[in-house]
């Protein structure tokens, strides 16, 4: 069981500013360079569908060794509750929850490696998936504390503006 828990990951940050300033926050995918240590940029496929159930987003990203894009669908888009996405269509879910906190609000992002994401990985890297999955795994694991850190500053910021 243990090699699934490595596939999934949730941190959490208490932020000063309310569920509904974090969701439209988070929610606003062409904001993602602000805050994400990989992706730089996101823009949404359709313009029309921006924010909403079933919607697809590009988004750009760049390590010191390669830059690619993704597309990505979301899977969860209620205001103030949970924003969500998965990577692919079936290779990787990321997603914020919001939850109410004696002051202010839980922000936690999750990131889960999908079985469609693993045999996708099997398939393009055969006898290096694993290695592969490996340092996505760690590359996921490290930016969720700087990424929840960054949507905190910024978040506050808005809060103690309005």
């Amino acid at each position: 069981m243990s090699h699934i828990s490595k596939r999934h990951h949730e941190e959490s940050v208490t932020v000063q500013a309310s569920a509904q300033v974090l969701y439209d926050l988070v929610s606003d995918i062409t904001r993602t360079g602000e805050w994400s240590p990989v992706c730089t940029s996101c823009w949404w496929d359709h313009e029309a569908d921006a924010g909403q159930l079933g919607a697809w987003f590009t988004g750009h990203n760049e390590l010191p060794d390669r830059s690619w894009e993704t597309r990505s669908q979301v899977v969860a888009a209620e205001r103030g509750l949970e924003f969500a996405w998965v990577v692919g269509g079936s290779f990787v879910r990321w997603g914020y929850t919001l939850s109410p906190a004696d002051t202010g609000t839980i922000l936690s992002e999750s990131w889960e490696f999908l079985p469609g994401g693993i045999a996708m990985f099997d398939e393009k890297y055969g006898e290096e998936a694993g290695a592969q999955i490996a340092d996505r795994t760690k590359q996921a694991l490290a930016g969720i504390p700087k990424t929840l850190a960054a949507i905190k500053r910024i978040a506050e910021s808005i809060a103690a503006s309005e």
